[in-house]
């Protein structure tokens, strides 16, 4: 039953990211929380809201990384609630576990196809580190094999998190 929730929770968040794809409605802008932007879409019949930065470097320099973004998503239907998530643009390894590091926490994520997650274990504790700290660290590694790292400022974090999840309230 687990695998199965996350099953949905990763479509759903696909869903999210087919921006500009057939039979997914547009993107809105709801406002910019310094380094960090709000957005709505509705998906099927449901209401996803979610904060979002852009990664400011990514490393190997080298290497084609795509767009790099981080997300933490509400459903109005209660799917999910301020779930992060890593979008990159390219097939992460999934035996290779995803770090998120915030300050001298590291959190595992998995990944699944272009994208990686935090266990239900380790979600809270992800949250409340994201709106604590000033910077987020992504190391994670490619099907390539090449390994990556991403840094995102975590300034306006709290605020944009917060007005998501209020407005899928």
């Amino acid at each position: 039953m687990r695998n199965l929730a996350w099953i949905v929770r990763i479509g759903l968040l696909i869903a999210v990211c087919a921006v500009g794809r057939p039979g997914v409605s547009e993107v809105r802008a709801i406002g910019r929380f310094k380094d960090w932007r709000v957005y709505t879409e509705t998906v099927g019949r449901d209401l996803v809201c979610y904060a979002a930065t852009t990664a400011f470097d990514a490393a190997p320099k080298d290497v084609q990384h795509g767009e790099v973004n981080f997300f933490v998503a509400t459903w109005r239907s209660g799917a999910a609630s301020s779930q992060p998530s890593l979008k990159v643009g390219y097939d992460l390894r999934s035996d290779i576990a995803p770090q998120a590091i915030i300050g001298r926490d590291r959190f595992r994520l998995f990944a699944a196809g272009k994208e990686a997650f935090a266990s239900d274990q380790t979600e809270k504790a992800l949250l409340a580190a994201l709106k604590k700290g000033s910077e987020l660290r992504i190391e994670a590694a490619s099907t390539k094999p090449v390994r990556t790292a991403y840094h995102f400022s975590l300034k306006g974090s709290t605020e944009a998190i917060d007005r998501a999840r209020t407005i899928c309230r």
